[in-house]
């Protein structure tokens, strides 16, 4: 049986200058696995490229998601597929408000109209779940929201599209204790599921502290370097990077 998702070879360029080095991964239902590494080593370029940014050139190589060729997919229809990328710096959409987002992506994801009633209910579970008032839900997107709000946000949307495949970009980035606590427990209430499967990009460790780790792979200038199982992550944190430097 394949697995959920294959990545073999895979070079990526970004304004003619190649950002990653032949990457090859693979990542299993149920599987959480975890990308870390200095600033510049083409972590976020590997998710925006799984995700199909057109911005992100791809050379060289193949991505299978599902045991299907995704490369000739466009970002949209990778998501209506079942994968999801959350942003570094959310952007703000005025005009639209979060609920209106988050049940239009659902009504595009399902290919059928969410049921209002049904929608909101969940929703209010899910805004409890990240201690988010419920009056978020009819604010323009992130429009005015501190950066903690909007990464909530971000799980918020993450725990409502229900992907199989989700990658967080430096969620917990700028968070404080509390707020990283909350963000994790949205994150451990999606990795109850043993069909879904998640990467977690990341050069800190404090979001990690209280989530279940599988695999972590340390990433340097656009090559994997190293990877192994969780305790990658405190060698990590006692000794740095800087044995990987070249």
């Amino acid at each position: 049986m394949s697995k959920l998702l294959t990545i073999n070879d895979l070079t990526v360029n970004v304004k003619d200058k190649t950002i990653l080095h032949g990457i090859n991964l693979e990542v299993d239902r149920g599987e959480t696995h975890v990308l870390m590494g200095p600033n510049g080593a083409g972590k976020s370029t590997l998710g925006n490229a799984i995700m199909g940014n057109p911005n992100y050139e791809i050379t060289r190589g193949s991505v299978f998601f599902n045991g299907e060729d995704i490369l000739e997919d466009d970002a949209a229809e990778r998501a209506k597929k079942g994968i999801f990328l959350s942003f570094q710096n959310p952007i703000e959409v005025p005009g639209i408000s979060l609920a209106d987002f988050i049940r239009n992506s659902l009504d595009c994801k399902n290919g059928t109209r969410t049921k209002i009633w049904e929608f909101r209910k969940e929703l209010d579970e899910k805004l409890k779940l990240l201690n988010m008032d419920e009056s978020y839900a009819d604010r323009d997107l992130n429009l005015g929201f501190s950066g903690g709000e909007k990464k909530k946000a971000e799980i918020l949307q993450l725990l409502m599209l229900n992907p199989t495949l989700a990658i967080l970009d430096e969620t917990d980035s700028g968070l404080d204790v509390d707020a990283v606590r909350t963000v994790s427990a949205g994150v451990k209430e999606f990795q109850k599921d043993p069909g879904r499967a998640l990467i977690i990009i990341t050069h800190s460790t404090r979001i990690l502290e209280q989530l279940h780790v599988d695999y972590t792979h340390i990433m340097v200038e656009g090559r994997m370097a190293e990877t192994g199982d969780a305790s990658l992550v405190d060698k990590v944190n006692r000794e740095g990077f800087i044995k990987y430097a070249s």
